[in-house]
């Protein structure tokens, strides 16, 4: 995957750690992790969906 081996990945959780600092990682990845879901769930279309049920209901 894009060519990243252990060794780069454990370099970019380095670099991280410098620049976020300890305390701000989980909060970060909470909501890098957010953002994916929402990117996935937008893609596949069950947004779309979800807001033509709501539309539906009124």
């Amino acid at each position: 995957m894009f060519g990243f081996g252990m060794p780069e990945m454990v370099i970019v959780m380095g670099i991280a750690l410098v620049v976020f600092g300890p305390g701000k990682l989980p909060q970060l990845g909470q909501s890098l992790g957010a953002g994916i879901r929402n990117f996935k769930k937008a893609s596949s279309g069950e947004d779309i969906v979800a807001l033509n049920e709501t539309e539906a209901k009124k």
